[in-house]
């Protein structure tokens, strides 16, 4: 009987152990490089890099919360913006994801693609105002 408890005891004391090691990277802090596409062409340089826990955490829930397409997409010209999740620990290993990002030709709504998973999302319009804000410092409304 010993042994069972034993046993018990022990299942439990690695579960938990398990489960922090999860919760580690689950919290681990992040941020997001932001890239801007200049010109016509298919180049980009660095844009912004938002590094606040709050804004980093809006943005995944924005993302969470979307209706996800799975859909190639083949657009017209090169995104307008490319964003990615970094974490701030460089030791720590994630497979990044790009998600490319459009804006409507009416400028109120934004498009994101993430190509390697061939997914596809057009946000509303408040989504895309908000998404648009916190990734450029800059509002969708003001665009020409």
């Amino acid at each position: 009987m010993k042994k069972v408890t034993y046993l018990i005891v022990f299942i439990g004391i690695i579960s938990l152990f398990t489960a922090g090691c999860f919760d580690v990277m689950k919290n681990e802090e992040q941020f997001i490089e932001v890239k801007k596409r200049i010109g016509d062409e298919n180049k980009y340089e660095d844009f912004r890099k938002i590094t606040t826990n709050n804004q980093v955490q809006k943005v995944k829930d924005i993302l969470e919360d979307s209706d996800w397409e799975n859909a190639k997409v083949s657009m017209v010209r090169p995104p307008d913006y490319k964003f990615v999740f970094r974490f701030k620990n460089p030791e720590t290993e994630a497979k990044a994801v790009l998600y490319e990002l459009w804006i409507s030709p009416k400028k109120d709504q934004v498009e994101l693609v993430i190509d390697a998973e061939s997914k596809y999302v057009q946000l509303d319009k408040n989504k895309s105002a908000e998404l648009f804000e916190i990734l450029t410092n800059g509002k969708l409304s003001d665009l020409k």
